[in-house]
């Protein structure tokens, strides 16, 4: 089998990657000096690219699978299946106005407001397709251009039929761009601070974001490299999985069992030991971190020393096998 190509992203996304393919049991070499990285397994070859082209360079099977956001995906119109949100790297993606706009104004009608002083309303992004979607979603645009696309400006190329609406693309320091430059921006943001030190304020959530883990469909063909990106899927969804769960362990008399094993959303079956004491048992089981609160309560009244574990990954081994016979099977045209 060739190795595996993957790619993960560089910029803010790469700190949070190492750490997370660490917990996975992957271990990725220093990158400060290259953009190919060592990894400890030799069936895969890691590169780092920015997070904008790893949906295009996957989905043109220059990658086998790749690290970017689910923004960058739907932004690329990437054809490739999405295996797995990865749930770290979250940020939303909004509209942001100068601070001059009347509180509770939506964006369709910001827009109505430009078009009756007879000026054309500007949106300054890094994401051309998204902005150019959502302004055609809007009631307000509908009713005055119907299927008419924005104009799409990038130093390059200009595409489009509808002079009103121009969405500009940004190389960065969007925030900087209103009011001179663009009437709004469509850019991420985590907590909003940056918009608001240039005195701009959310209006809208165009969508919400985090890393995913995505894959060239006919890459998903091989027999050989299906088996090992599912094994690579099965430690990275353990990841994810073990930082909702904790693993308990509790000594409980055998006439409380039965009760306690009502009281607890085992993952599975929860395993039940036996003690030196056999009017006592055992009982160990992972369950969601939410839970312990409620549970708490009724455990202290029936059982003795509760011993509480965050555990580094919990793999629903059943379920990654489910998932990648499915993604095996021809679908239906």
């Amino acid at each position: 089998m060739d190795k595996i190509k993957f790619a993960i992203p560089k910029g803010s996304l790469e700190k949070a990657t190492a750490e997370f393919f660490a917990k996975s049991g992957f271990k990725i070499g220093s990158s400060d000096r290259t953009y190919r990285p060592s990894i400890n397994d030799p069936q895969i070859e890691m590169k780092i690219l920015r997070p904008q082209e790893i949906p295009v360079f996957v989905s043109e099977g220059l990658q086998d699978i790749g690290i970017t956001g689910e923004d960058w995906v739907r932004e690329n119109k990437a054809d490739v299946e999405v295996l797995l949100n990865l749930e770290y790297g979250k940020i939303r993606l909004v509209i942001a106005v100068p601070n001059t706009v009347p509180v509770g104004t939506t964006l369709g009608e910001f827009m109505e407001q430009v078009w009756a002083q007879g000026k054309n309303f500007r949106i300054s992004t890094e994401y051309l397709n998204i902005a150019s979607e959502y302004v055609k979603s809007l009631p307000e645009y509908k009713k005055r251009f119907g299927d008419q696309d924005p104009v799409l400006v990038t130093p390059w190329w200009k595409k489009g039929d509808n002079q009103r609406v121009k969405v500009f693309l940004s190389f960065g320091a969007t925030e900087a761009k209103p009011p001179e430059n663009s009437d709004c921006i469509m850019d991420v943001t985590e907590t909003g601070t940056t918009l608001e030190a240039n005195n701009l304020r959310i209006i809208e959530t165009v969508m919400r974001s985090s890393a995913s883990l995505i894959a060239n469909k006919k890459t998903l063909e091989d027999p050989e490299k299906r088996e090992k990106i599912y094994d690579i899927v099965a430690l990275c969804k353990g990841v994810v999985d073990g930082s909702k769960r904790i693993h308990i362990f509790v000594n409980v008399k055998k006439a409380n069992l039965q009760t306690l094993l009502t009281e607890l959303p085992a993952l599975k079956n929860p395993t039940i030991s036996p003690l030196a004491d056999d009017t006592w048992v055992s009982v160990n089981t992972v369950i969601e971190k939410d839970c312990l609160i409620q549970l708490l309560p009724k455990i202290r009244k029936i059982a003795q020393g509760l011993v509480v574990y965050e555990p580094r990954q919990v793999l629903a081994l059943d379920e990654i096998s489910q998932k990648e016979e499915c993604s095996c099977k021809p679908k239906s045209q």
